[in-house]
Parts: C-alpha cells; structure tokens; sequence
C-alpha cells in the first residue's frame, strides 16, 4: 500500500467508528429521555426510524453534490455535522419549548452526517491504492462493529460509574471524535475515484446494467440478514434466558456485534488468501443454518448462540458487496456507492419490520418471525452465485 493514503485509510476507520456513535449513543439514553422530559415511548422509538429515514434521504441526495463539492469537502462537511449533532442534544432539549423537539432536530443534524459518511466512506478506501481493496474493505467495515461494541460498552460504563444524570459530558467527550476526524480530513490525500478525463455512470446508465440490480438486491439482503436478527438479539436474550434489558443488550447486540467484527477483522488480515465469492457464499450458507437454529432450536441457550453466530455469517456481506460491485463495475462512482448504500440501509429497515410484522402476526413469535427473514440470506447466496457467473464469463 502506498505509505501516503495510510493516514487516509485510517481517517475512514474512524469515520466509520463515528457513524457507530451518531446511531448507537442516542438509543442508550431513550428510556431516560422518556422520564426527564416526559416524552410518551411513542415519540421516543419515532426517533431511532427518523434517523435512519434522514440517512437514507441522504443518500438517495448525495448524488446529486457529492461530486459537485468534491470528497474532501463533503468528508468534513460530515464529520462537522455528526459533532453537530451530539453537542446541539445536549443543548436544544433545555432551551426549547417542547424537549422533544430539540432532541429531533439534533437527531436530524447528526443523522445527516451520519448518512453523508455511509456513502463517502467505503468509496475513499476503494480509490485508495492497495494491494488487496477487498482485504481494506472488510476491516474498513469491522471498524463499525468495534465503534458499536466500544459506544455500547464504554457508555454503559460510564452511565455505572459518573451517573447517567451527567450523560450530556460523555456526549461532548463523543463529539470530539468526529470533530478530530474532521479536522484530519482537511490534510490527508484522496485519491480520485475515477482516472483523469473519466466519468462516474449516471444513474440512468446504472439503472440500464442488469447486474447493478442484482448488486443492488445483494445489499438490501446484506443489510436486512444482519439487522433482521441484530434489532431482536436483546429481545431474545431477555425472553428466552429471563435476563435483565442490560444483560440482554450484552448477550445479544454485542455478542452479535462482536462476532461480525471478527469475522470482518479475520477477512481483512487474510483476504489475499481467500476467494470472496467462496467466502461470501460459505457465510451465506453459514447465515441460513444460523435462522433455521434460532427459529427451530427448542432451547433458549442454543438459540441465543445461534444469534451470535449469525453475527459472524454476515460480516462479510455489506463489504463484500460493496467490493464486487467495485470490481464488476469500476465507472459506477459515487452514484453507484450512494444507491448501494441506499439499498442497505432499506434492508437494515426492513429486515427488522418483516420478522415484527410476521411474529406480530403468529402471536409475538420471534422465533417464526426470524423463520420468515431465512429469504434474505437465501436470496444473498442466489446473488453471489449470478455475480460469480457474469464474472466468469467476462474474464
């Protein structure tokens, strides 16, 4: 790799613990926020939703200006934005009228940083020289699941030991973070995305590209097999095993969280020998045993370690994804890794809301609700299995 973009390749690391920071800090606090400013559970869980609709409004937008401003200026811009965010929670809540409120528009100005990170970050890496993209790409994304473990368990920490009345210092502590990144951002390289004289596809000429649809099917199945499971671990673990809501979220979310990191940490230290499409295709088949076990396990405990190990299945998935549609289609720009992202996180939505909708629907059962979402990682194995055959026939 070339010893100049080390420091960018590192800056997207953090970017991407940022982006854990802007989803999962908040969400630690809700129940809290529901008894300090007397905010109805209704509104509290309405903020989690239009988080994730802001970002996925952000990156359906970023077409149409990230090229126009340029990464460098749209990576600070975010990273701004995020520190933003978590500051103006602290502050908009007491001032205004309705607390409710300010804690919207704070979730709102974070959310956008937070979408604008999704699409700029994996396409810096990839423009980066290396020797091994795929091998970057993995532990690029494994950074996001330490952010999320690190957010969760640092936070929990402070929350036992400072109280978590003073939660508006460990905000601001958060927010230099993003607010240090930004500042890296205005020095280190960025390499182009496209060769001198190149242009990106649009996205009419993306949307003529039969394998962009299969590409763009493979990540909303990306996102939906691991947050189909990821959203109901806690849920499951407090069910099944009688535990607490905090012990839950370290038996659940966590392990699951930690696992995926593993599993994208192992990929970007080995990946130059190992072949993606076998690697993506044994975690699929990995993912599909690890929905029929959670669903058909009779026993909690053995259910909730198939929760865990669906975790390491589908580490591999969204980057995995997102590097074959860089190899498949090197011209597809920002265009192609803002709709990617898009579809992603439409899985992370849905995959979550079809296993409530079908459990809902058979009487709260989890279990035949996570049955219904073994489509997704089936659908993913199909999608690997297409690409692998374009791919041969084009070399």
């Amino acid at each position: 790799m070339n010893n100049q973009y080390d420091k960018t390749i590192t800056a997207c690391f953090v970017g991407y613990i940022v982006q854990a920071v802007v989803n999962n800090f908040a969400p630690l606090l809700f129940l809290f926020f529901q008894r300090s400013y007397h905010i109805p559970l209704s509104q509290i869980t309405l903020l989690v939703t239009f988080n994730f609709g802001v970002q996925l409004l952000v990156d359906l937008l970023s077409v149409g200006f990230v090229d126009k401003i340029g990464y460098r200026a749209s990576m600070i811009l975010a990273h701004v934005l995020s520190a933003a965010g978590l500051i103006l929670l602290t502050v908009l809540p007491e001032i205004l009228p309705a607390p409710f409120v300010g804690i919207l528009i704070a979730v709102m100005i974070y959310a956008v940083g937070g979408g604008l990170l999704e699409v700029l970050v994996s396409p810096v890496v990839e423009a980066c020289p290396s020797d091994n993209k795929e091998k970057a790409m993995s532990m690029l994304h494994s950074f996001y699941c330490w952010g999320h473990a690190g957010v969760v368990l640092l936070s929990t920490l402070f929350f036992y030991i400072v109280g978590i009345e003073n939660w508006k210092i460990l905000a601001v502590i958060w927010a230099l973070i993003p607010a240090g990144n930004a500042v890296a951002f205005m020095k280190v390289p960025i390499a182009p995305l496209m060769e001198e004289g190149e242009r990106g596809f649009t996205l009419k000429e993306l949307f003529r590209i039969k394998i962009f649809w299969v590409l763009l099917i493979m990540m909303v199945c990306a996102g939906a097999s691991e947050q189909a499971v990821s959203q109901w671990a806690s849920t499951f673990a407090e069910k099944g095993l009688g535990i607490s809501k905090t012990a839950g979220d370290l038996a659940g979310p966590m392990a699951f969280a930690i696992l995926m990191g593993s599993s994208r940490l192992f990929y970007g230290k080995y990946g130059d020998r190992i072949d993606l499409d076998r690697f993506m295709i044994g975690s699929s088949i990995l993912c599909i045993l690890s929905y029929l076990g959670i669903s058909l396990f009779p026993m909690p405990e053995l259910s909730l370690i198939a929760c865990a190990v669906c975790g390491l299945s589908v580490g591999i998935m969204w980057p995995g994804t997102f590097s074959k549609a860089s190899a498949t289609l090197p011209k597809g720009g920002t265009a192609m890794f803002a709709l990617l992202a898009l579809g992603g996180d439409v899985g992370c939505s849905g995959g979550p809301t079809l296993v409530g909708m079908v459990s809902g629907a058979l009487g709260d059962n989890l279990k035949m609700g996570v049955l219904a979402g073994i489509v997704f990682p089936v659908m993913l194995l199909l999608g690997v299995i297409v690409c692998g055959r374009v791919k041969r026939r084009t070399e």
